[in-house]
């Protein structure tokens, strides 16, 4: 059973329930003072807690999405090995290794749920390998929409994340068909993963000098193998970007950096520049240029800038990036091209909840600024 199943939190919270119980009836007949009583009541309390412990522990993954499996909680994650090399003739470096319904009223039809599809995909140039979920809305399917092309968004998870929590915890998908349905945002095509692509380093969507060409990936590999497979408009304005905490700052460097590529960008629970800590290691190598453009406030000051609409968000109360992000919306408001909205809410925590409160109107404020490329 994997780290993230139902199963194995009911275990855990029934482990614990009923090592409770019996702590309590077993607790007269070990009130002694003897060595056996003792240790009887040391290993029931010691189980006891850590059933308890446990039980949490996995209601937290779940509800944040920390890790994915047992492998990438201790540490011996090993998808970074992986690459696929594609034959002449074949459909390009991405490969479609499973589907999903989406969980809605009419989900198991496509052209009328649509589809959740699992991938794999390989950037041409930096050879990164990472898997994905890409959601595409009924239209997708329906006759009189074959030839049409559709706007996309690249859908990121904080740091470490999991892309399952993108369609299970926040529900993207969901959200987007529901919000089309009601004619509030355009179909649009979410291309969903997390922003750790060399797990378990926490890249920060950086090019490492050395190392993993995560902005590369995300700005030139990835847009180039879902538009190759996937019916994606080709216009300047055909991609958008969102994420939250980490995945939220590598948005928006992302759309700052490349405004050719992504027309918007959106950080949820952002912040404005590359940490430096164990999780991190040294990403720039000692070069002064490379720190300073993650630098997004740097960037802004000192770069011409760039033609792209920002969405930044926090909240007044819970949120540690409030002040931080107050400061960002006044520093880009007189930077001309760039635009920037934001959702500011009253209270939320860096959490799920405060997330989902928030993907509805990003959605929409994206839906707004994207384009599919039609006639």
């Amino acid at each position: 059973m994997g780290l993230t199943s139902d199963k194995v939190l009911a275990l855990a919270v029934l482990s614990g329930v009923l090592l409770f119980a019996g702590t309590v009836w077993l607790w007269p007949r070990l009130a002694g003072r003897g060595l056996r009583a003792v240790a009887g009541r040391v290993g029931l309390l010691f189980a006891t807690q850590l059933a308890v412990f446990a039980a949490v522990g996995l209601a937290a993954n779940q509800s944040f999405g920390f890790y994915a499996s047992w492998a990438d909680l201790f540490g011996r994650e090993t998808g970074q090995g992986v690459v696929v090399d594609h034959s002449a003739g074949a459909d390009g470096p991405l490969l479609v290794v499973g589907e999903r319904r989406v969980t809605a009223v009419g989900g198991s039809r496509p052209e009328v749920g649509g589809r959740i599809e699992e991938i794999r995909v390989v950037g041409r140039t930096t050879r990164i390998a990472s898997p994905a979920y890409v959601y595409l809305p009924p239209e997708y399917f329906q006759t009189r929409h074959s030839a049409r092309k559709f706007p996309a968004a690249v859908v990121l998870t904080g740091y470490p994340g999991t892309a399952e929590a993108l369609v299970d915890k926040l529900r993207y998908p969901r959200t987007a068909l529901e919000l089309a349905k009601a004619g509030r945002m355009r179909p649009m095509i979410l291309v969903m993963l997390r922003p750790t692509v060399a797990p378990p380093r926490d890249t920060e969507c950086v090019d490492i000098p050395g190392g993993p060409q995560t902005e590369s990936f995300f700005a030139k590999d990835l847009p180039e193998a879902v538009g190759a497979h996937y019916r994606v408009g080709g216009g300047p304005r055909s991609w958008g970007i969102v994420g939250n905490s980490t995945g939220g700052y590598c948005a928006l460097k992302l759309a700052v950096h490349h405004p050719g590529t992504y027309a918007a960008g959106a950080g949820l629970s952002a912040y404005y520049d590359a940490p430096n800590d164990p999780t991190t290691g040294d990403l720039f190598q000692g070069d002064k240029e490379r720190k300073n453009r993650a630098d997004l406030r740097w960037y802004l000051k000192n770069l011409p800038a760039p033609d792209t609409s920002l969405l930044v968000t926090s909240s007044k109360s819970g949120e540690s990036n409030y002040k931080d992000t107050l400061k960002f919306i006044e520093q880009v408001k007189g930077k001309k091209p760039t635009r920037i909205s934001s959702i500011i809410l009253e209270s939320g925590g860096h959490n799920f909840n405060t997330w989902r409160r928030e993907i509805p109107a990003t959605l929409q404020w994206l839906s707004e600024r994207l384009d599919g490329g039609n006639a």
